[in-house]
């Protein structure tokens, strides 16, 4: 499985970005899967941002990005993408696709991710 991150970029803050993953190995319209992002700012661990799994049937967002950044997909491209809006200065890290997610409790996990995405949020 591989995953490829693009859309990463400077943005003001209260602006918007759209960042995507595209997913090769299996098919988002025909395989189960549980993918999401995480994140990074610099000098903090890595943080979950959103993580999706179809079997469960399940969405979980990180609370500092609930109601400002939506997960999508694009079956005909293979491809998941992160809609991020009122961007925030503390949003600012490198942004990571990753495989095989999990949240329990407030621990979140995966097993493989992107190279990831730089983020930058400032005026």
């Amino acid at each position: 499985v591989q995953l490829v991150e693009s859309g990463g970029g400077l943005v003001q803050p209260g602006g918007s970005l759209r960042l995507s993953c595209v997913v090769s190995g299996f098919n988002l319209d025909s395989d189960p899967y549980a993918i999401g992002w995480f994140r990074q700012a610099p000098g903090k661990e890595r943080e979950g941002v959103v993580c999706v799994n179809t079997e469960e049937k399940s969405t979980i967002y990180g609370d500092a990005v609930k109601e400002r950044f939506a997960f999508s997909t694009d079956n005909s491209k293979n491809t998941v993408h992160l809609q991020m809006n009122n961007l925030k200065p503390e949003d600012t890290a490198v942004y990571y696709c990753t495989g095989d997610c999990e949240v329990e409790g407030s621990q979140w996990l995966y097993d493989y991710s992107g190279q990831g995405t730089q983020v930058t949020v400032s005026s």
